[in-house]
């Protein structure tokens, strides 16, 4: 059946787009999704037809006719997955390195939903025919703790969690350089960078973006630094960390060629060959939607990033 979704405009999505207005009202919808709900004509702002890129107003009424969602056809497949927790409403699973999250152009399988498709029978149904189940991401190469909603019920309070930031996220990264003070907030709007459409960049127009960080080992040329994060924009720690002069070791999009700056050779060598950014979800905290219960899952340091902290360490 048809879903109808009645949305009203808060004051804090004041002028922004409609695509990006629903993504953040919706029940987990992306802004793809949001615009292609849009663009097959399921959507009205105070009872007309608008465009993805449309301002709204705070006030606005969005009625949103939501289709059913469609048979899935994304393949079940058997790929090993590091089980944290599962029950009845959801997973929370350790992602390694190299997994994409859903099918999309140029990775049509091996993904994360395949490999839920396999181990699950009973993915919630809202994420749509690619994203069953995913109410957050990780980026390809960041490894660590995602949850992932077996019903509706759960991906519903899930979702809403995550909008109202009500998530606890810890991540560890490690970053060239060493931050002048100890511990403080980045706190400093994200967008898509103006000339390179794979990059974010800090854009005063862009999107408010907000990440806590603490040092928790300085090295002579490097830093292993947690980071939480209030918002959850795209590439939020690496965009936040390379900004501060800080990009993470490894990083294809934002660190460029730090490594040439090192003085020990073989530092100078891991950082080089480091094959990804070294980030990682350490923490993951919310309240569960079945039990109401807080719950805190931790996932290990993965052996890349420890094999490198253990050479900075050594160097000094």
């Amino acid at each position: 059946m048809t879903t109808r979704h009645d949305l009203a405009v808060s004051a804090d999505l004041e002028g922004s787009r409609l695509d990006t207005c629903l993504a953040a009202l919706g029940p987990g919808w992306t802004r793809s999704r949001a615009r292609k709900l849009i663009d097959d004509g399921n959507v009205t702002v105070n009872g007309s037809p608008a465009r993805p890129s449309f301002t709204v107003h705070h006030g606005d009424l969005i009625v949103v006719l939501e289709p059913p969602v469609a048979p899935l056809e994304v393949e079940p497949e058997d790929i090993p997955l590091d089980i944290v927790f599962e029950d009845g409403e959801l997973v929370v699973l350790n992602k390694p390195a190299g997994l994409v999250i859903h099918p999309a152009a140029g990775n049509p399988a091996g993904t994360l939903v395949n490999a839920l498709l396999h181990h699950c029978d009973d993915l919630s149904g809202i994420g749509g025919v690619e994203r069953p189940g995913i109410v957050h991401r990780l980026d390809k190469d960041t490894t660590g703790l995602m949850v992932v909603a077996k019903t509706d019920r759960a991906h519903l309070a899930l979702s809403i969690a995550f909008r109202q930031r009500e998530v606890a996220k810890t991540y560890l990264a490690v970053c060239y350089g060493v931050p002048k003070d100890s511990e403080g907030v980045i706190d400093a709007p994200i967008d898509r960078h103006p000339r390179d459409r794979q990059q974010m960049a800090v854009v005063p127009s862009g999107r408010p973006a907000r990440t806590l960080y603490h040092v928790d080992e300085a090295f002579t040329d490097a830093s292993l630094v947690s980071c939480r994060l209030v918002t959850g924009r795209t590439h939020q720690i690496r965009v936040h960390l390379a900004h501060r002069g800080h990009a993470l070791i490894g990083d294809p999009l934002y660190s460029g060629r730090q490594w040439r700056n090192l003085a020990n050779p073989d530092v100078q060598r891991a950082c080089r060959t480091f094959p990804r950014q070294a980030l990682h979800a350490h923490r993951l905290g919310f309240t569960h939607p079945a039990t109401r219960a807080k719950v805190e899952f931790e996932a290990p340091v993965p052996e890349d990033m420890e094999e490198l902290i253990r050479l900075l360490r050594a160097s000094g």
